[in-house]
């Protein structure tokens, strides 16, 4: 592979062999390495641990045809429940149809089916981040570079190789992504716009039926009318495509589970009815959830019930010695970090299952907001900047603020792996500034140099997973080793035998 055909831009009649030499080798290097990173022995441990504990018991729920309530839209249970369904390694699949919250799990259970789609659309979902960063810098080689902050993140690997939400959320909301950013590419190809459009509408309808707090995403859609203004047929070309793969799409899902839910368990809360309002209760009776007259009230009891559950959700209390939330403006530095488990094979060693940050990702990609704020800020104060793409910096930008902005608004209590939406958006913050630099301190980037300058963010990247690489794979580690990890206190990551310290609060006693 001869480097001069990575750092020059290749003309018209080249671009097409670039990409189908260089541009599917890359694909292909960033499809294998996040398949051993993400999908490869995801069953692996054997153990339930964190919200699998509540999604298990929902994906049960569907198996067997139980009515229930919970906060989270239901895409990413029903996805849960399909893996189970479809690899059915369990002989029995309604242990858990009687509670909300399973427990007591068997040595024989298999967490093969129910972790498998989480741990498939973690893995897809770095061929799709791969494709939004070679449409950004037209170069494969920075593409797959910039996709190791993905790759490579042990607090992202651990928690979606889980039976949980968070993969669905990602995969969708990456896939939207990529949509926003072609779309305006096939203003001269009314077929395929026509079609990137429903397919537009089908992501961003499947984010807003995983986890509420994909709502944020919405903000790409009035980015994406204002840059069609001016070509009235492709602005309706979006609204009638858009707007049907949404509905269909949205209104599908929440069906599916209205449909499933047929049986009341009484053994369940408020008898089963989970405070379902008198209409809703007899759809139930009458055994119409299938219909899609009823709908409308079953969609909206199903909403009104996130703030009933929410009401319950304790409030962040950093005072608690069991307390695994934190504060949001402390995510995007990693803290605090989560035990999900713990157990020791031997008397010298612990195996660990971490949700714990690769500093070389999260710093480095708060490092480019930073720059990112202080681009435009300087921008608006001084010198006046000539942005490259300066309509998606500040899109990017502003739906990462507004995300924090609406979570600092929360009451309940809050973890490290809400900050993975804005996370994800400050992947792709970074690679737009690292386009926009174009000098450090008078010493002129060149793309030669900033090939070099990516090599060595991505072997910095490397280094910090296989660092935190025991805590993501439940490998055996040693207390020592533990403290040497646990350099930045902000994380409060410690062994299970050492003393938890914050520089934040002085811990309660914990009750006898």
């Amino acid at each position: 592979m001869h480097s001069e055909s990575l750092m020059r831009p290749a003309p018209a009649g080249r671009m097409k062999r670039f990409f189908q030499s260089e541009g599917y080798l890359f694909l292909l290097l960033v499809f294998l390495l996040s398949y051993f990173t993400y999908f490869h022995n995801y069953q692996f441990p054997p153990h339930v641990f964190w919200d699998e504990n509540y999604h298990i018991a929902s994906a049960q729920k569907y198996l067997n045809g139980v009515y229930f309530m919970e906060q989270h839209p239901p895409l990413g249970k029903l996805l849960i429940a399909l893996g189970e369904k479809m690899l059915n390694r369990n002989p029995s699949d309604a242990e858990f149809i009687g509670t909300d919250y399973a427990t007591n799990f068997s040595d024989e259970f298999s967490f093969a089916g129910y972790r498998f789609f989480p741990a498939l659309l973690a893995w897809l979902t770095a061929p799709l981040l791969y494709f939004i960063f070679l449409l950004l810098t037209k170069r494969p080689l920075w593409a797959a570079l910039l996709s190791f902050f993905y790759i490579f993140d042990n607090a992202l690997i651990v928690h979606l190789r889980g039976a949980m939400l968070e993969s669905t959320l990602i995969f969708f909301m990456a896939l939207t992504l990529l949509l926003f950013l072609l779309l305006p590419r096939l203003r001269e190809r009314a077929d395929q716009f026509s079609a990137a459009a429903l397919w537009f509408g089908i992501a961003l309808a499947a984010v807003f039926a995983t986890k509420l707090l994909g709502l944020v995403t919405v903000l790409f859609v009035p980015v994406l009318f204002w840059q069609l203004r001016g070509d009235r047929g492709l602005i309706l070309r979006l609204l009638f495509w858009g707007g049907l793969g949404f509905l269909v799409m949205y209104i599908a899902v929440w069906q599916v589970h209205f449909s499933l839910g047929r049986t009341i368990n009484p053994v369940l809360p408020d008898q089963g009815l989970y405070q379902a309002s008198p209409a809703y209760k007899e759809i139930l009776t009458q055994g119409k959830t299938h219909s899609l007259l009823n709908f409308p009230v079953m969609w909206k009891d199903s909403i009104n019930f996130v703030s009933h559950y929410n009401r319950g959700t304790p409030r962040l209390d950093l005072c608690k010695p069991d307390e695994n939330g934190s504060p949001f403006f402390f995510w995007p530095i990693g803290a605090r970090s989560i035990n999900y488990r713990w157990e020791t094979p031997n008397s010298q060693a612990y195996r660990y299952l971490y949700l714990q940050s690769n500093p070389a990702v999260w710093w480095t990609a708060f490092l480019g907001v930073l720059i990112a704020i202080s681009l435009i800020v300087s921008s608006l104060f001084g010198e006046v900047q000539r942005f490259k793409r300066p309509l998606l910096l500040l899109t990017f930008l502003g739906v990462y603020g507004a995300y924090m902005v609406a979570i600092s608004r929360i009451d309940r209590v809050m973890y490290l792996y809400h900050y993975f939406t804005p996370l994800f958006l400050s992947f792709i913050i970074f690679g737009l500034v690292f386009l926009e630099i174009e000098h450090i301190a008078g010493w002129a980037l060149t793309e030669m140099r900033k090939s070099i300058v990516l090599l060595c963010i991505g072997a910095f990247i490397f280094t910090g997973f296989q660092v935190y690489r025991p805590f993501t794979y439940y490998e055996p580690i040693l207390d020592s080793q533990v403290t040497r990890r646990a350099f930045f206190p902000y994380w409060e990551l410690h062994c299970v035998n050492c003393p938890k310290r914050s520089l934040l609060v002085v811990p309660r006693p914990a009750l006898p």
